[in-house]
C-alpha cells in the first residue's frame, strides 16, 4: 500500500545500500506508517507534513535522541523523493520538516595506555583458538579502523601479505586499500595457523565452524567483553575501536586526508570530528602542566 518493498528494492539494487542500512530504512518507514494508520491515514497521498511532525514529536516525547530523529527524517526524505519520482505523490511534505539540532558529542575512544595494556595482559584473552581469534579481531579493528560489516566480509584472499595491505569492501561497495604493519602480519599468520582442522574450509577470514561468516552480535560481544576488562567507557563497541584508531593516528601526526581514505569517509568533514579529541587532549595537558592553569 505504501510502496515500501519497491523502495527497499530500489535501495538494494540501484543504490547498492548495505543490508544493515536497508533494515534501518525498513524499520523507520514501518514505524512511521503504523503511526499514520493509527491516525486514520490509509493512503500515502493523504499524509501531510502535520502528520509527520506529530510522529516526530511523539518520538521525542518517548525519549528518542535528536541523532535518531534525524536519521528517521533522512529515511523519510529519501522515501518521498522515490515516491515523487515514481509518480505516487505530487507534493513532498518533507520540504516543511526541519531537523532538530543535535548536541555535538566527541567520539569516545580508548586511551593508548589502555590499548597497550590489553595486549600485554595475559588474562585479557583466553588460551586456545578462540582467544587467538578474539585477540586478532581486536587487533584488526585497532590496526585498520574498519567497520564491523567490513570485518565480517573480509576474505582471506583480500590480504596481501607481501605488500602489507588488505582490501576492504566498504559502503556503497567501494573498495579501499588499508596498510598494516609487519608485527600485525605475524598476528594474522598466527591466527590462520591456529584455525582447527575440523572447521569448514571457507573464504572468510573469520568464520564459524560451519564456514559461514561470524554473525554481528558475536563480534560485538567479543569487543564489548574485551574492552570491559581495560576501560570504563560507557560504549564498548567495534565503532569505539574505529574512533580509537583514528584518534591515535591523528595524535601521532597522521595527515587528516590519509585518515579519511583509510576510514573510507565520503568527505573530510566526517573525519574532522577527531581533531576535537586532539584539541581536548591539548587542553587537558595544558591545565595539568601550566602553573597558572
Amino acid at each position: 500500500m505504501y510502496n515500501i518493498p519497491d523502495f527497499l528494492e530500489y535501495l538494494l539494487y540501484q543504490k547498492r545500500y548495505s543490508t544493515h542500512s536497508i533494515t534501518a530504512y525498513k524499520n523507520d518507514l514501518t514505524s512511521f506508517h503504523q503511526f499514520a494508520e493509527m491516525e486514520g491515514f490509509k493512503k500515502i497521498e493523504e499524509i501531510n507534513h502535520l502528520v509527520i511532525r506529530k510522529w516526530l514529536i511523539s518520538l521525542m516525547e518517548n525519549g528518542l535522541e535528536a541523532r535518531s530523529i534525524n536519521r528517521k527524517i533522512s529515511s523519510l526524505k529519501s522515501y518521498y523523493k522515490f515516491l515523487i519520482r515514481e509518480g505516487k505523490v505530487q507534493i513532498n511534505p518533507m520540504s516543511k520538516i526541519i531537523n532538530p539540532k543535535m548536541s555535538k558529542k566527541l567520539p569516545e575512544f580508548v586511551e593508548k595506555a589502555q590499548m597497550d595494556n590489553m595486549f600485554d595482559w595475559d588474562n585479557v584473552f583466553d588460551a586456545g583458538f578462540e582467544g587467538i581469534r578474539n585477540r586478532t579481531i581486536i587487533l584488526l579493528f585497532y590496526n585498520t579502523g574498519m567497520r564491523l560489516s567490513e570485518l565480517r566480509g573480509l576474505k582471506k584472499n583480500d590480504i596481501d601479505f607481501s605488500n602489507l595491505h588488505l582490501k576492504v569492501l566498504g559502503k556503497r561497495n567501494k573498495e579501499r586499500i588499508i596498510p598494516f604493519t609487519i608485527d600485525f602480519k605475524k598476528d594474522l599468520l598466527l591466527y590462520l595457523q591456529s584455525i582447527p582442522a575440523d572447521y569448514c574450509h571457507t573464504e572468510y577470514l573469520f568464520a564459524q565452524r560451519n564456514g559461514k561468516s561470524l554473525y554481528p552480535k558475536l563480534i560485538y560481544n567479543i569487543v564489548n567483553e574485551t574492552l570491559a576488562k581495560i576501560t570504563t567507557l560507557r560504549k564498548k563497541s567495534p565503532h569505539v575501536l574505529r574512533h580509537t584508531f583514528a584518534t591515535h593516528m591523528l595524535n601521532n601526526g597522521a595527515d587528516l586526508n590519509a585518515i579519511k581514505e583509510i576510514l573510507g569517509h565520503a568527505n573530510l568533514s566526517a573525519t574532522q570530528v577527531y581533531t576535537h579529541n586532539s584539541i581536548e587532549k591539548l587542553k587537558k595537558t595544558y591545565k595539568q602542566a601550566h602553573p597558572k592553569a
